[in-house]
């Protein structure tokens, strides 16, 4: 049987390449710095995120949904400030794959689970497009992961098939949806085991 060469890879963002735009730990330290209990809104929130996520709602409804539902003592603007400043660089990896990529040759998408402004936010401020040539972001394609959809849309974007594309994510749930299509997918766990894989792409090409 002919093994078909890989053309295109797949990458998760948040857990990858940056923390996680949103996470339980960032609200867990709004809730901290902001003066309120972390209960108090983490039900709200997921409720409401997946709807944010898809694209659906503003940053703003967001924030009116699950935080400011009643007069607090600090701005929006200092609020979605703090949001933006969770977004940080992962260690290591990014760099290295911008560099990777040019090296390579490989085309790199995103397909990632983001709501519009914090996509778009971490997209400039981390110069994302200097390491991908498209992004599948859930707040532009109206589907989220792990709904297969999202996988066969990047696949019809880039103009592959299952065999010729391999995804990585930190999050196993999102691995196993992808391999359920056929995808060849990986977990990342770390830098240096991401590294190794891509290195042996390379010789493969």
């Amino acid at each position: 049987m002919n093994v078909e060469p890989v053309k295109v890879l797949f990458f998760d963002v948040g857990g990858v390449l940056l923390s996680n735009g949103w996470g339980h730990e960032s609200r867990k330290k709004a809730a901290k710095k902001f003066g309120f209990e972390y209960e108090e809104i983490d039900a709200l929130h997921n409720f409401i995120f997946n709807v944010y996520e898809i694209g659906s709602l503003s940053l703003d409804d967001y924030l009116d949904f699950v935080v400011f539902t009643k007069p607090r003592e600090f701005t929006r603007e200092d609020f979605k400030a703090f949001m933006y400043e969770q977004s940080v660089e992962l260690p290591g990896m990014l760099q290295w794959l911008k560099a990777w990529k040019k090296e390579s040759g490989f085309r790199i998408i995103s397909i990632n689970n983001e709501g519009k402004e914090l996509n778009d936010y971490r997209v400039h401020k981390f110069k994302l497009d200097e390491c991908f040539d498209a992004f599948i972001s859930s707040c532009e394609v109206k589907m989220r992961k792990p709904d297969p959809g999202i996988f066969k849309l990047a696949m019809g974007i880039a103009q592959v098939t299952e065999r010729q594309c391999v995804y990585f994510d930190d999050r196993i749930m999102f691995v196993t949806a992808a391999r359920n299509l056929g995808i060849k997918a990986y977990q990342h766990t770390s830098f240096e085991e991401t590294k190794a894989i891509l290195e042996g792409l390379k010789l493969e090409k």
